[in-house]
């Protein structure tokens, strides 16, 4: 069968199976569960006829949101919170997982655009970063103690600002994702080529091992944080400039809640990051190397497990229960 009559054969119904996820109404189980077997025939079908086209990746995200549809109307036997975290978030990443690539892609990129442009004219350092703060790091660095910054205020409250702080910044990423996107690739512009431009700073002044030990002890989930961050407000703009086959209201809905729902994945590894920052980073220059190390590549693979490895298992273990 050609691609257009199997998309003409079967419009309509995918269409009132659209209306049925977005509405408010409750439906039996039974129902959406015979709703889901057609769109997994009609999936099956696509994938092994036209396994590259749109309507291919339109009965994915119509199947993906089925199944969240039927998990959200019967008893779920698990915390409704760890289903959260263990199956409902992986599965977003996954379906989207092109943006996270892409956001990578980017931040990596203006980062080392940020890190270039301070090599070449190191008054860009103090364009970003402020005269303040780079005076007092230089001075920190000479006095070798180049984490000295972090020692100011209580545990506590640099605990407590630090985290509401880095949930804001982490919000905005999102939020901004209503600009088509444009927003959050701007608030991202400015922050990778900040993370370039500082982590350039300490290699400048040959301390960039001190700053390793101790900047990225909190900063391992905090910078990689940025680009979870940026990544659901792209999930939110991509809902609005590309709404496949979806209404524009419907996807924007969608893009809203599949961001949203990736943000608040963040925020505990947000308070994680503020916690390490204000209760451990003071002391990184007093503690041994190897506890430096396990932090900090602790802090890497559980970012890189939870939202690049995990969600690949989740997703085929998904596929075998279907």
């Amino acid at each position: 069968m050609r691609e257009v009559a199997f998309i003409k054969n079967n419009k309509n119904q995918w269409i009132e199976f659209e209306k049925i996820i977005y509405s408010n109404t409750t439906h039996k189980p039974d129902y959406l569960a015979d709703m889901y077997i057609q769109i997994m025939n009609d999936l099956s079908f696509a994938q092994t006829y036209y396994p590259k086209s749109k309507v291919t990746q339109y009965l994915n995200t119509l199947a993906a949101q089925t199944y969240q549809k039927i998990y959200k109307t019967k008893r779920i036997e698990e915390n409704r919170v760890v289903h959260f975290f263990k199956t409902e978030v992986p599965l977003i990443v996954h379906e989207h997982k092109s943006l996270l690539y892409f956001t990578v892609f980017v931040f990596f990129l203006l980062a080392g655009i940020g890190a270039l442009s301070a090599h070449y004219d190191l008054d860009f350092i103090r364009l970003v970063l402020g005269d303040s703060y780079v005076n007092l790091t230089l001075e920190n660095i000479k006095k070798d103690d180049a984490m000295g910054i972090y020692k100011s205020g209580s545990n506590w409250g640099s605990f407590i600002g630090i985290a509401f702080n880095n949930l804001f910044v982490g919000l905005k990423f999102f939020v901004f994702g209503i600009f088509a996107g444009l927003g959050t690739l701007l608030f991202l512009f400015y922050n990778a080529i900040m993370v370039g431009s500082f982590q350039y700073l300490f290699i400048k002044e040959n301390a960039f091992m001190d700053s390793f030990r101790g900047i990225w002890l909190h900063g391992a989930i905090e910078i990689t944080g940025i680009i979870i961050e940026a990544f659901a407000g792209f999930v939110f703009g991509a809902s609005l400039l590309f709404p496949k086959t979806y209404s524009r209201m419907n996807s924007f809905k969608l893009g809203f809640n599949n961001g949203f729902k990736i943000f608040i994945a963040m925020v505990p590894f947000i308070v994680v990051a503020a916690f390490i920052e204000g209760f451990i980073t003071r002391y990184a220059k007093e503690m041994p190397d190897i506890l430096n190390y396990i932090i900090i590549f602790g802090s890497f693979y559980l970012i890189l497990f939870y939202f690049f490895i995990y969600p690949k298992k989740v997703y085929k273990k998904h596929l075998i229960n279907l």
